[in-house]
């Protein structure tokens, strides 16, 4: 199986929440558009000022994902 990578970008602020929350459906449409075969978005809120969105990817699209959309950071993900 290959290893899944959570690419995540990062929020901060009163309206953090609602940022994450938007910019995850941006990540869907990326998807959608570039045909990946990809499933797995959210947003998760930290606190009240920190908020992320964040998009899993396989090994095979970590670099093409990476260069277009910019995260601010990754991590393994485990299910």
């Amino acid at each position: 199986m290959e290893r899944k990578i959570k690419l995540i970008w990062d929020f901060r602020g009163p309206a953090s929440a609602k940022t994450a929350k938007h910019h995850e459906i941006h990540l869907k449409e990326y998807i959608e558009i570039e045909r990946l075969p990809l499933q797995i978005t959210g947003f998760e809120i930290q606190n009240e000022m920190h908020a992320i969105a964040y998009m899993v990817v396989t090994d095979a699209y970590m670099i093409a994902v990476r260069d277009a959309l910019k995260p601010h950071r990754g991590e393994v993900y485990q299910e």
